[in-house]
């Protein structure tokens, strides 16, 4: 199997680096500076055990590669962008007949909850990958994952539900590539479960780390509304005690991420990208508590302020959290 890791940064890179070591054949794609340094200089991925240069293919484009019948598409790009990215591989034809869409495995190696119904409306082979992976787009062509023994864990089934022979194959080359992959009937379950986890994203993002009371007091509340929404809205997710259970077959290593480093919504604000993911992470919440007759407004506030700043290139980490709890309180 060939893996196309379609948004080879802080976790595509890690996954196509960790294959591409194991002996995978793997294609790396990437826009702009990050697509030029991977392509000129190779991805330079640091984990725990060292650092080291992998130069698989690099392409920015569908377009610049001929698609194979035994490919997997890996995508991993952030969910704001995954309508275009589903749109230009879809359509794209496959050696022997038919395209991407109609043939290929689709794997949805994101946060949030939409990228699979999302990709189901154009790829008829959609897994669900719940992804327990923490690492770092530390600057174009370098990734640094911190987990160890192991580099992540992803949960992996097909979409909606169920297992098949091809889950099962691509969970037995992460299994050689040191990232953990269980396959589970039952993937979305584990993504719902991700999706609370990542509800205090924006809280990090615009504030900075979480350590202090009023901190750690809002990221709390911030969860137990999600927790809140997906109870009345009927939809399973993982208990933190099975969570906790994921998070103990590894350990993090600060010293293999940045100092300073934060997660994948502190990340987009650092990187002035002027986008963030928050509309399918808080936003999800906001939708389903609409849907469902549940006030949300900790969760709407935070999708407006993480909005705000990276439509506004504010910097990652600049707002104080008193500030933050005002502007919450004040549309409650």
């Amino acid at each position: 199997m060939r893996y196309i890791i379609i948004g080879a940064g802080a976790v595509g890179g890690s996954i196509g680096g960790r294959l591409a070591e194991s002996g995978h054949d793997v294609v790396l794609v990437a826009r702009g500076a990050h697509h030029l340094a991977l392509r000129d200089h190779g991805l330079r991925l640091t984990t725990p055990d060292g650092t080291r240069v992998h130069r698989p293919p690099v392409v920015e484009r569908p377009d610049e590669i001929d698609l194979r019948p035994d490919d997997v598409l890996l995508l991993s790009v952030k969910t704001q962008d995954s309508t275009a990215a589903l749109d230009t591989w879809a359509a794209r034809p496959v050696a022997g007949g038919g395209t991407a869409g109609e043939t290929l495995p689709l794997v949805c190696a994101q946060n949030g909850v939409e990228s699979e119904r999302l990709a189901l409306r154009r790829f008829r082979h959609v897994y669900a990958m719940c992804v327990w992976l923490p690492a770092t787009h530390v600057e174009p062509g370098v990734v640094s994952a911190g987990g160890t023994p192991y580099t992540g864990t992803l949960h992996l089934g097909r979409y909606p539900s169920g297992t098949d022979e091809t889950a099962a194959r691509i969970a037995a080359d992460l299994e050689k590539s040191r990232i953990l992959a269980p396959v589970v009937p039952d993937a979305m379950r584990w993504k719902y479960g991700k999706l609370i986890a990542n509800l205090a994203n924006a809280v990090e993002a615009v504030t900075g780390r979480i350590v202090g009371g009023e901190a750690r007091d809002l990221a709390a509340r911030t969860l137990a509304e999600g927790r809140a929404v997906l109870d009345a809205a009927g939809v399973g997710y993982v208990s933190a005690r099975e969570q906790e259970e994921v998070r103990s077959r590894m350990s993090f290593d600060p010293y293999a991420v940045p100092e300073g480093g934060g997660g994948s919504s502190w990340q987009s604000l650092s990187r002035g990208t002027g986008t963030i993911e928050s509309d399918y992470l808080n936003g999800e919440i906001v939708l389903l508590g609409r849907s469902h007759g549940v006030p949300t407004p900790i969760n709407e506030t935070l999708q407006r302020v993480a909005n705000t700043f990276a439509r506004e290139r504010r910097p990652a980490g600049s707002l104080p959290v008193a500030e933050l709890l005002r502007i919450i309180d004040a549309g409650a």
